[in-house]
């Protein structure tokens, strides 16, 4: 009885230990978490759910690495977004952007990385085959054209600008290039409502901070939209 005892109250001590221990453990747990979810919330855009811009960089190189020359970069421009604000008023304007990346989502798919880059500018990294590439694109288009129904049950008309690039059809890798590439094939297809594919000469476009400089050494970067 004696040895019973002595062997329940080792039991006891080291289920006391371990409750001790999980105690600081579940806390911890719990932080760790918070942490994830707070550093989750950096790296997506509050607005539309989509990485941001270093977040997006980081998984966009990843899948160029893995997938080379069946990866595609695709630049997208929202046409006219000032005077959707203009008209609609800037909820509307918002509902847009929000729109415009669902259907970025729904397009590129799962394994797909989407981003915007900062006011309505979006880019999406994906897995693109040339053989379905004219037909996606096309697709694509036809999403971003298709008009935005608001909560108070007004439409609203939208349109995007589309170009893409791929390290066989511009002869590089590099996610930096590949952009400068795409967008300044968006360019030459903008307002057409087509989406034009970057060549090798869309690679040379001169640039200023990134963006395609007009012939008279203008930059586009605020363009109007």
């Amino acid at each position: 009885m004696t040895s019973l005892l002595r062997i329940q109250g080792r039991i006891g001590q080291r289920t006391l230990l371990l409750t001790t221990a999980a105690v600081p453990l579940t806390g911890w747990t719990v932080h760790a978490a918070a942490l994830h979810k707070q550093l989750a919330a950096t790296r997506k855009d509050p607005l539309t759910g989509l990485l941001r811009r270093d977040a997006y960089t980081a998984r966009a190189r990843r899948l160029l690495a893995r997938h080379g020359d069946g990866t595609a970069v695709v630049m997208v421009d929202q046409d006219h977004f000032k005077a959707v604000n203009d008209n609609f008023g800037h909820p509307a304007g918002d509902a847009v952007l929000a729109a415009t990346a669902a259907r970025l989502t729904a397009w590129a798919g799962p394994r797909a990385c989407v981003g915007r880059l900062g006011g309505d500018e979006f880019a999406v990294v994906l897995e693109l085959p040339a053989a379905r590439r004219e037909q996606r694109l096309a697709q694509l288009m036809r999403m971003l054209h298709t008009p935005v129904t608001l909560d108070d049950g007004r439409t609203v008309d939208v349109a995007a600008s589309v170009g893409a690039a791929t390290p066989h059809t511009t002869g590089v890798r590099d996610l930096a290039a590949l952009q400068r590439a795409a967008d300044a094939a968006l360019y030459d297809g903008k307002h057409s409502g087509r989406a034009v594919v970057a060549t090798a000469a869309h690679v040379t476009v001169p640039s200023v901070n990134g963006r395609r400089t007009g012939r008279s050494g203008t930059s586009l970067w605020g363009r109007a939209a």
